[in-house]
């Protein structure tokens, strides 16, 4: 695809933005459109975590800890969140790539919009989790899920604009910490987990001590978790608009971070 060349000493308009993400954007899905085993292979964690940590989940905690819904019903669109959280938080390790073979300064020598860099970057985050979510909710059907497509593809929806965020927030930090791989790592690990366990994804929140919970009103992901299950069984409302409002902005607050690393990376 040919891109249109454009003044330097001029801010871009709209259109060249908009023009110029679709070609990063697509640049982007080329490489799991080229590999699509490994978006495959990427769900075998999840089944896992679904066939060994499922039973065993349901025996400790008990059926009234999940408000009257199956196990599978209730665990499903956690692992979903999961799928998305530790997908998209490891995607700044791509770029790191490109930074150490010298292929991000051939892109930056493009007369391509800075900020159509990052905005396509982040959107190609989105087509994978979709993909990958209603994948693995069709394998569970058979297993006891009830499937409800609207609503699960709202909550994928809803994911979508969390992962462009996150996945935002990752490049932003790969930037941050180019030739030095260990930041990143440690900063992704270090958010990661307990990011995670906040949020309820393994195990009822409102288990855990009273601190705990506490901490997990300022975790954005517990919103968006409480979204998801409220979606995947069915119904529509608080937690979904919470869910909506925690991913809109996540999605903000990593676009304006992340262009504005790419910016001062440039400079």
């Amino acid at each position: 695809m040919a891109v249109q060349s454009q003044d330097y000493g001029r801010k871009p308009g709209l259109l060249q933005i908009l023009h110029d993400t679709r070609y990063v954007f697509w640049r982007e899905m080329l490489l799991p459109l080229r590999d699509p085993f490994s978006l495959i292979f990427s769900l075998v964690q999840p089944l896992i975590f679904l066939g060994l940590f499922g039973p065993l989940l349901s025996s400790a905690v008990g059926a009234p800890a999940f408000g009257g819904q199956s196990t599978l019903q209730w665990f499903l669109p956690g692992v979903v969140v999961m799928i998305a959280l530790f997908g998209t938080s490891m995607t700044g390790s791509n770029l790191q790539y490109e930074l150490m073979t010298g292929s991000y300064e051939r892109i930056l020598a493009t007369p391509l919009s800075r900020s159509a860099l990052m905005i396509g970057r982040a959107l190609k985050e989105w087509a994978p989790l979709v993909i990958q979510g209603l994948l693995i909710s069709v394998v569970c059907i058979p297993f006891g899920f009830v499937f409800h497509p609207l609503h699960v593809l709202f909550g994928l929806i809803i994911l979508g604009i969390f992962g462009i965020g996150l996945g935002a927030l990752s490049y932003a930090l790969a930037l941050v910490s180019q030739n030095k791989e260990w930041i990143f790592w440690g900063v992704q690990q270090t958010l990661l987990f307990p990011l995670m366990i906040l949020s309820g994804i393994m195990l009822p929140i409102e288990s855990g001590p009273g601190w705990m919970k506490i901490a997990s009103w300022f975790n954005p992901l517990t919103y968006l978790v409480n979204a998801e299950r409220e979606l995947f069984s069915g119904a529509v409302g608080t937690d979904t608009l919470l869910g909506l409002l925690a991913a809109a902005v996540t999605a903000v607050v990593g676009m304006a971070v992340g262009i504005r690393a790419i910016s001062r990376n440039i400079n």
